[in-house]
């Protein structure tokens, strides 16, 4: 244990005391969001993304400890565990290494070499590979012909060529196993390798620049092995890795070769074999495998920052919308929501072909328009998206014109609308509303509160990944529901009005959990504090710990009950506030605008060691009641509002736009410029100074300005620039 906390604390930068917190808090239970926001004292303040990151580290060096554990278990049980092999096996860095250790023991399959071992040869290949013969080599080989008619076949060697060749499969397989050569061997080819593709199609496909390519091993970028395995994958492409093997040989025969001119050859010749049939192959694996995961590791950073940028988007709080899903054939639906996200009237418009109907959309969506004061349209940006903004601009022009009134629409990514609209979820939600609705209401409300809506499909399904389909679905999962639940308890939800799916990404509160306090609102009425949630079946004493909180209660005349401070810190924050002449009437009408003032007059020092508390937690505890229910999100930047179109054909190289990010990927960020084509502002294009990774400069959902550089209307390709010079 000792040894792997000191790793933890050289890898992740912190100190010995800090990973001793940590271990402790998450082996008594607490997740990781609760360890971030309130126990700050105990981990020296350390963030979601660095526990996660440690949680994650821990469990892979626990699974190494318990797999050391194993192989010198099972050695020792063969009786040939050494105090040598023992200190090899826990000094392992990788489970790789370990394995490699273990090689020699495992139960070994049917190989050349078990056959050759069972025909008796073992004394012949020890005989030539300790290199100290000194005789007749044939002489030799021939004391282990056996021949005769009464031989089992097993045991059949009919000539001193078959003996001598069976001793050389022994070899080789010694040879192979030898931990420590296959350990430099495996960094030879990762230090001087290559990745090497080959292929070809009929057809256009994405893979055309991987018909002869070559790339160092240590250099290829994670996109670039992804794209290379999906096109093995699809058998477009044959991939192998290749590496100097006569420097390798060279140093297996320098290893292996004892000076002997009797039996120097057939070691020689050994080597040779281990190293092709033997040894090269499963490196070549394992690199692959290797590479594969960082492929993977790479697609689900940027996954992850792309993901929480999308659910960490300003919402659109106060204004009725319009939830509008374009289409061709069957029409466009349309959802009329209430400024809390209510669902009101649905209707669908045939402006786009095969019918064209423009001016009868138009009547519509202007009654809708008047009749709920609609003023803001959320547009999915999917299949016919383009057309529908030519008829918005119209309406809003319109509206203008008769009214006076201001009308925006914004383009929202409707990505996993059509997943959601035919959910399980969707279908208890609104049981008695059309699926192509749903995806309507599902666009409007993500300009709502994107979190809210978000967290009802599947993070896959969202749109903002990188070669997520060839990424292991178990590890994707994982590390993209851990980005969701630190959102959602970032954010903070309310109690009386959070649904299932929500609930269910709280800490401490699992599926169950979730649907038993929904299920307690409808039967009871909205909870009146938090301390009501102790009466929600399964609902116990640790998870109230872990979720409190994060749940607001807005109706409770518990003031604290609708800010972040947790129950656990209501007499310290009681203690706060008399110290700083406030009232628990101060707190209910609104906040305490003047309070960071009145605290650096009392010094956080004093006020901390007053309420008995740590300085973390009392700032964290200003900050709520300065703006109870305070919301991180309405920080940032808001969606741009339009009221025109333009077209690919309007564009031209030097014009300067305003566009929101959608996506980010190795190689740049694809922005909307409002031309329904994303333009790509390659990573070279995105500040004036090198850009080690586009993540370091934009992320989903960032409104910038970019200028034209060129654009390719045949191929619908536009290349945008963000430097300044």
């Amino acid at each position: 244990m000792e040894s792997i906390e000191r790793k933890l604390a050289e890898e992740l930068r912190i100190s010995h005391n800090q990973v001793k917190a940590v271990i402790e808090l998450l082996d008594e239970g607490n997740t990781v969001p609760f360890i971030a926001r309130y126990r700050k004292e105990r981990t020296g303040g350390m963030d979601d993304a660095l526990l996660r990151s440690f949680f994650e580290r821990l469990t892979y060096l626990r699974n190494l400890q318990e797999r050391k554990e194993d192989v010198v278990r099972l050695i020792d049980e063969q009786e040939k565990l050494t105090e040598e092999l023992k200190k090899a096996i826990y000094g392992c860095e990788t489970i790789t290494e370990v394995e490699d250790i273990y090689r020699p023991f495992k139960p070994k399959k049917r190989t050349k070499a078990t056959i050759a071992e069972a025909k008796g040869l073992k004394p012949l290949a020890e005989v030539i590979f300790n290199g100290e013969f000194n005789g007749d080599l044939m002489a030799c080989a021939k004391e282990y012909i056996c021949s005769g008619e009464d031989t089992p076949k097993e045991k059949l060697v009919a000539t001193e060529e078959e003996a001598l060749q069976g001793a050389m499969d022994i070899i080789a397989e010694w040879i192979s196993d030898e931990a420590e050569y296959r350990k430099w061997i495996r960094a030879f080819v990762m230090r001087e390798g290559k990745i090497e593709t080959k292929g070809g199609s009929e057809e256009p496909t994405p893979y055309e620049m991987y018909y002869e390519y070559s790339e160092e091993v240590k250099n290829i970028p994670p996109h670039r092995i992804l794209a290379i395995n999906r096109g093995e994958k699809e058998k477009i492409l044959s991939v192998k890795i290749n590496a100097d093997i006569d420097k390798i040989l060279d140093y297996l025969k320098r290893q292996t070769v004892k000076g002997n001119a009797i039996t120097d050859a057939y070691v020689e010749n050994s080597a040779a074999d281990a190293l092709k049939r033997l040894i090269f192959p499963s490196i070549e694996r394992e690199i692959r495998s290797e590479l594969t995961d960082k492929g993977e590791d790479g697609a689900i950073k940027i996954f992850k920052a792309n993901l929480k940028a999308l659910l960490m988007q300003s919402p659109i709080k106060g204004k009725i919308v319009m939830g509008y899903d374009p289409g061709f054939r069957t029409g466009c639906k349309i959802a009329i929501l209430d400024d809390t996200g209510k669902f009101l009237e649905e209707a669908t418009v045939y402006a786009t072909a095969p019918q064209n109907d423009v001016a009868g959309a138009l009547r519509r969506l202007k009654e809708l328009v008047y009749k709920h004061k609609v003023e803001v349209i959320s547009l999915g940006n999917g299949t016919a998206s383009r057309e529908s903004e030519e008829v918005l601009a119209r309406l809003i022009e319109e509206v203008k014109a008769e009214t006076g009134r201001e009308l925006f629409y914004v383009v929202v990514s409707e990505a996993g609308a059509s997943v959601y609209s035919a959910s399980e979820l969707a279908t208890k939600e609104y049981p008695n509303i059309n699926v192509s609705i749903r995806g309507a209401i599902s666009i409007g409300r993500r300009l709502q509160d994107p979190l809210a809506e978000l967290v009802k499909i599947d993070p896959k399904s969202i749109g903002v990944g990188q070669y997520q389909h060839d990424v292991t679905p178990k590890k994707l999962d994982e590390s993209l529901m851990g980005v969701v639940e630190d959102c959602v308890n970032n954010v903070g939800v309310d109690l009386n009005t959070a649904t299932p799916s929500l609930l269910s990404y709280i800490s401490g509160v699992n599926n169950t959990i979730a649907q038993n306090i929904v299920n307690y609102r409808e039967e009871q009425g909205k909870f009146s504090s938090r301390k009501e949630l102790l009466k929600v079946k399964r609902l116990g004493d640790k998870a109230f710990e872990q979720c409190a909180g994060f749940l607001r209660v807005m109706e409770s005349s518990e003031p604290l009950d609708c800010t972040a401070v947790h129950p656990e810190s209501y007499e310290a924050a009681r203690v706060v506030l008399k110290l700083l002449n406030y009232t628990m009437e101060d707190l209910k009408a609104g906040g305490l605008k003047d309070i960071e003032d009145r605290v650096s007059k009392a010094s956080e020092a004093s006020l901390a060691e007053a309420a008995g508390i740590g300085i973390p937690t009392l700032k964290d505890m200003i900050k709520e009641l300065k703006k109870p229910g305070r919301d991180p999100r309405e920080e940032l930047p808001k969606p741009i509002f339009k009221t025109g179109v333009i077209d690919i054909t309007h564009l031209k190289p030097g014009m300067m736009l305003m566009g929101t990010v959608r996506n980010v990927s190795d190689f740049g960020a694809f922005v909307d410029i409002g031309v329904h084509q994303d333009g790509l502002v390659h990573k070279s294009q995105l500040a004036d100074r090198f850009v080690k990774h586009p993540l370091d400069v934009v992320k989903v959902g960032d409104v910038v300005e970019v200028r034209v550089l060129e654009v390719d209307e045949k191929r619908k390709r536009i290349a945008l620039s963000m430097k300044k010079n």
